[in-house]
């Protein structure tokens, strides 16, 4: 009897891990860019690193990720040329956020003639890192939200790839990013990138949930010679193979790609408590 009773508990021992194993999410900010059209700002800082509301983009992508849970490591990936830049900020924000865990991934490149691109980026950590047996939540270093990421990520742990949305509210301002249409339950069923006509303007952002079955598409997607770059560029090749769930992003979204973006998104986090 006490065999049997053993057995069960270790049974039951190693369900429990197995799914804090599922459970597990690790975080992975794009930070590889050189962002030339922001020159001469860019030249000798990354992007995520400028200072905007008081404090670098990166720092309020980490700060709304502060009531994620289950999150066991967020990774940087980034270029050569700001790799060390970026290892210094991490080590000073983890002094005052002990809780955080990160690490650097330096994808070699050197220009931005050599750049690996997004995607490629994106397969560099995961296959690097061994991160394909856990989720990763995905999210561009210049993308601001004015809300914690726990709503997106609460919603995305239900699905095997969920994009974060957002609608734009403007027929010419979706021309610049990803135009999604969506069923009733939230799911893609039309993506196209930079549209020459929009049908709609709900745009598909840089803020992506995948799952470990979707991450193992990575190679598949990259070896058949698709665009390396443009996260979205995927999202729109996996969106004919899987279905992509969607949540739409509360408070505002608010994308640094120029130096007209960079001082309004200035002028409304200086007006946040931080």
């Amino acid at each position: 009897m006490r065999f049997w009773v053993e057995a069960l508990q270790n049974r039951s021992s190693k369900k429990r891990a197995q799914l804090c194993f599922l459970n597990l999410m690790n975080a992975l900010i794009l930070a590889a860019g050189y962002a030339t059209r922001l020159y001469p700002l860019t030249l000798n800082k990354a992007k995520p690193l400028l200072v905007v509301g008081g404090k670098p983009i990166i720092e309020w992508v980490v700060d709304n990720l502060q009531d994620v849970h289950d999150l066991e490591t967020i990774y940087v990936v980034t270029n050569d040329k700001f790799a060390g830049d970026f290892q210094a900020w991490s080590e000073g924000y983890q002094d005052r956020h002990p809780q955080f865990k990160f690490k650097i991934v330096n994808d070699g490149s050197k220009s931005d003639d050599d750049k690996m691109g997004a995607i490629g980026d994106i397969n560099l950590v995961v296959t690097r890192e061994n991160l394909s047996q856990s989720s990763l939540l995905i999210v561009a270093g210049d993308n601001l939200f004015t809300e914690s990421l726990e709503g997106f990520v609460v919603c995305a742990k239900r699905s095997e790839a969920t994009v974060g949305v957002y609608d734009v509210g403007d027929r010419e301002a979706i021309k610049k990013y990803g135009n999604v249409l969506i069923d009733d339950d939230g799911i893609i069923t039309h993506l196209e990138e930079k549209p020459q006509k929009p049908r709609g303007t709900l745009a598909a952002i840089a803020l992506y949930y995948y799952s470990p079955a979707v991450l193992s598409l990575l190679t598949t997607y990259l070896a058949a010679g698709n665009n390396p770059d443009q996260p979205g560029r995927f999202v729109q090749w996996l969106y004919t193979r899987k279905p992509v769930k969607t949540y739409q992003i509360k408070g505002k979204w608010l994308d640094i790609g120029s130096k007209e973006t960079l001082e309004k998104a200035d002028a409304i986090l200086r007006t946040i408590k931080t």
